[in-house]
């Protein structure tokens, strides 16, 4: 194998800046156990990867659409939105996991829009999710009348039913707060098994099937997918639906967890999902990037975040370190890309 195959191979999707962020990470965890012999102890992992685990699934969302050449700026907001929809619904009366359906249902809508308006009306994608975004972040203030949800179990919620029906309703929203968040197998918290198995599958679909190829294509030069017989539309409703729905989940993780509505959830979540997928080199120019590496991105930013909060380093000092750190992602994969050209 001469050189220049070593490097094709390398640089092939993104392997080489996976091989390099996942060194980083080994260095970072060094570097924080020695500054606290508690960084690595069983409790701080457990955080860490409760931590982790939304931080990878808004990051799938990001890296799906960031394949295909484009970017979702809606994503905070649809998560805020399958928050405040399902907490409004259980606080209603309605069972907990058919609230979770109807949320996800309507995050499903929003993809799909963002889809059509990028594909078929050629809406810069920028501007597309931009729209989407502030339409899905009204949505979820005007669903509980521009106010947060009492807690999904609140006595008050079910003064209208009989107490055998609220104890039955108090029973499915604990398997729902269990489900999503608070149930551990193991060692393992449910949030991050969620995670993973979600990876999991649009991993394999990513890697092992025609969809994934198809994504691949579109991003690498739209014009000769289209060549090809690919459907750019299909294959950017595709994208975005994974990025709604991926969404959609972490805002239902978050009802669980906060045990109500929070109408400002989701805010900043975009740049969390941008950081994982960049830092992880996923590629901004598409075309460009694993999954796996999302994995490695998310934890980096998790991994910074908890270990100068142990080091009681000032959360701005944070948000300027994993800035430079996403900056500099992002210029490295400009250069590379220009250099293969």
């Amino acid at each position: 194998m001469n050189i220049k195959s070593i490097q094709k191979t390398f640089t092939a999707r993104g392997v080489g800046q996976v091989i390099i962020v996942t060194g980083f990470l080994i260095i970072l965890l060094i570097i924080f156990q020695t500054l606290n012999p508690n960084f690595l102890g069983p409790r701080n992992i457990q955080n860490l990867l409760r931590q982790i685990a939304p931080f990878i699934i808004v990051g799938i969302a990001q890296s799906y659409v960031l394949i295909t050449g484009n970017i979702d700026l809606s994503i905070g907001s649809v998560l805020g939105m399958s928050c405040m929809i399902s907490a409004t619904l259980m606080t209603h009366n309605m069972p907990p996991f058919f609230a979770a359906l109807f949320a996800l249902a309507a995050c499903l809508v929003i993809g799909i829009a963002n889809g059509f308006l990028v594909a078929q009306f050629k809406l810069p994608p920028f501007i597309a999710t931009l729209g989407t975004m502030t339409i899905a972040r009204g949505i979820a203030q005007i669903t509980n009348g521009s106010r947060n949800t009492r807690a999904i179990d609140s006595s008050e919620n079910y003064k209208l039913v009989s107490a055998e029906a609220a104890e039955s309703l108090r029973s499915q929203i604990d398997a729902f707060k269990n489900f999503f968040y608070y149930h551990r197998f193991g060692f393992l918290f449910s949030t991050i098994i969620i995670a993973l198995v979600i990876w999991a599958i649009f991993n394999f679909i990513l890697t092992s099937t025609k969809t994934g190829r198809h994504l691949y294509a579109v991003g690498s030069n739209v014009e000769a997918a289209k060549m090809s017989g690919i459907s750019v539309l299909k294959v950017t409703l595709v994208a975005y639906v994974v990025s709604a729905f991926c969404a959609g989940v972490v805002g239902l993780i978050q009802t669980a967890q906060s045990g109500t509505g929070d109408m400002s959830a989701g805010n900043t979540y975009e740049l969390y999902a941008v950081a994982a997928s960049v830092i992880g080199g996923v590629s901004t120019l598409g075309g460009q990037g694993l999954l796996v590496g999302t994995i490695v991105g998310a934890a980096i930013w998790s991994t910074l975040s908890n270990g100068l909060s142990l080091a009681n380093v000032p959360v701005a000092i944070q948000n300027i370190t994993v800035g430079i750190i996403v900056v500099i992602s992002v210029l490295s994969d400009v250069v590379i890309r220009r250099r293969n050209k």
